[in-house]
């Protein structure tokens, strides 16, 4: 049985979700964000139980600022009972999603959606003892409309790197670095990180940096900055499911 949430249950069923997720792994982070701390308003999550009344799934739909016209999609389960209904219930068919989950689901995934556009990122977090703070003229921080400190370098008027944050959670925070075309391998990349992180160590949450599997240069860059590879791996890609199944 699956249980989509209002906003009286919402509350009630993060409760159950926590069951599914480790919010200390940075395997989970991005699925604890989106479950339990994205803002309510734009939050739709749908819980399956078992025959026995036991919590085995769940699926989030946000509604997000990093792509306005797909809701971003995560779920966690616990074996494959759930997963047909979670998938018929969260997602409309024909209509497309952005839908990021740990790389051994994919498989699962399979008979129920059209993948494309797929992303395999490599997840890492910053290892403390490694992270060497340094002051770089060129990089100013300021904080975006949400709060959240960002790190920049200008040409005049013209931003050519900058490094932000894509999401929040009272743990984790999940980075993004983009360098301009032209600009790049001039060291422009790892002195934006080097800045965030200093910002979001002061805070104390733990950055995290989901980096495509063919960028080294940015993978590079985020070990040079003191980030190790967790070995955990998750997809991201447009989802579209079938009419049928």
């Amino acid at each position: 049985m699956t249980i989509p949430s209002t906003p009286a249950t919402l509350s009630y069923l993060r409760d159950n979700a926590r069951s599914l997720l480790n919010e200390f792994d940075a395997a989970d982070a991005l699925a604890s964000y989106y479950a339990l701390h994205h803002d309510p308003k734009r939050t739709t999550l749908f819980m399956h139980r078992d025959q026995e009344g036991m919590v085995d799934g769940f699926l989030a739909r946000c509604q997000t600022g990093f792509d306005l016209f797909r809701p971003l999609v995560t779920l966690r389960m616990r074996g494959l009972g759930a997963l047909p209904d979670l998938l018929s219930e969260g997602l409309v068919p024909a209509r497309p999603y952005l839908m990021v989950v740990p790389s051994p689901i994919l498989e699962r995934i399979a008979p129920y959606v059209t993948f494309s556009e797929v992303t395999h990122n490599l997840i890492l977090r910053l290892d403390p003892t490694r992270f060497r703070p340094e002051v770089n003229v060129l990089v100013t921080t300021r904080h975006d409309p949400d709060g959240h400190p960002r790190a920049e370098i200008r040409q005049g008027a013209q931003v050519i790197a900058t490094a932000g944050i894509n999401w929040r959670s009272p743990v984790f925070a999940e980075v993004f670095v983009n360098v301009q075309e032209g600009q790049r391998e001039q060291g422009y990349g790892r002195a934006v990180i080097v800045a965030l992180v200093t910002e979001l160590m002061k805070l104390k949450v733990a950055p995290i940096y989901a980096v495509a599997e063919n960028n080294p240069a940015s993978y590079e860059a985020a070990l040079r900055a003191g980030f190790v590879d967790t070995g955990a791996r998750e997809v991201m890609g447009q989802a579209v499911r079938v009419s049928s199944y």
